[in-house]
């Protein structure tokens, strides 16, 4: 991987959206909820993306990938992604301990039509990105690397007394979820930008995984 020349930018709407620009060109990395679709209807005009990220499909982080794909754009999401972002399965794990409200709040969202849906595979390159499987929280979710930088979705969330996992009933797979947080931890990495919440250090997420993962 080249040198780290690229200019990062998190704008929150809910879930963090990622402006991500090098010279390979400009990558926008999910959208937040449908809720947030006129401000992220503004970032599509004024950020001008080559193409769109899903990280996974959970609608806090693709509820407006629809409309990237009306306006053109590849969206661009692991395989595993896919059935939940084309409306074919609707398990979502919350609200916790109702999954009938999950189906229902999962086909409530617009989704993305099969033309416009890509696969993004680990090891891939992505606009100067590498792109890196992250599974546990859904067992497609995808982050993207370069020069010591993670984009890391839900693979931790960051708060105010440092790195944490979502809670275990929203996780897919939580002891996956473990384990990807103990290989996160090992990365050589300098920041980590999660899904939600601010940049977190290698020695937040580091002692966050020997806490949980043992």
């Amino acid at each position: 991987m080249p040198a780290f020349r690229a200019e990062l930018v998190s704008v929150p709407m809910y879930a963090n959206v990622f402006l991500l620009t090098t010279p390979q060109g400009r990558l926008l990395v999910d959208t937040g909820t449908v809720v947030h679709a006129p401000r992220f209807m503004g970032l599509l005009r004024s950020f001008r993306p080559d193409a769109l990220l899903v990280t996974h499909a959970h609608p806090d982080h693709a509820g407006g990938a629809f409309l990237a794909a009306r306006a053109g754009l590849n969206v661009l999401a692991h395989p595993l992604e896919h059935p939940a972002l084309l409306g074919q399965v609707h398990d979502l794990p919350y609200p916790a301990g109702r999954p009938g409200v999950g189906r229902l709040v999962s086909r409530a969202h617009p989704k993305v039509p099969g033309s416009a849906l890509r696969a993004a595979l680990p090891g891939q390159e992505l606009l100067g990105w590498e792109v890196v499987h992250l599974p546990g929280h859904t067992a497609g979710q995808i982050g993207v690397r370069r020069g010591g930088v993670l984009i890391a979705a839900d693979a931790v969330v960051g708060s105010v007394d440092g790195a944490h996992l979502p809670r275990a009933a929203y996780n897919h797979d939580h002891a996956q979820a473990l384990v990807t947080l103990k290989a996160v931890a090992a990365m050589n990495l300098r920041e980590i930008w999660p899904g939600h919440g601010g940049v977190l250090t290698p020695a937040q997420v580091q002692a966050r995984a020997a806490r949980d993962g043992g």
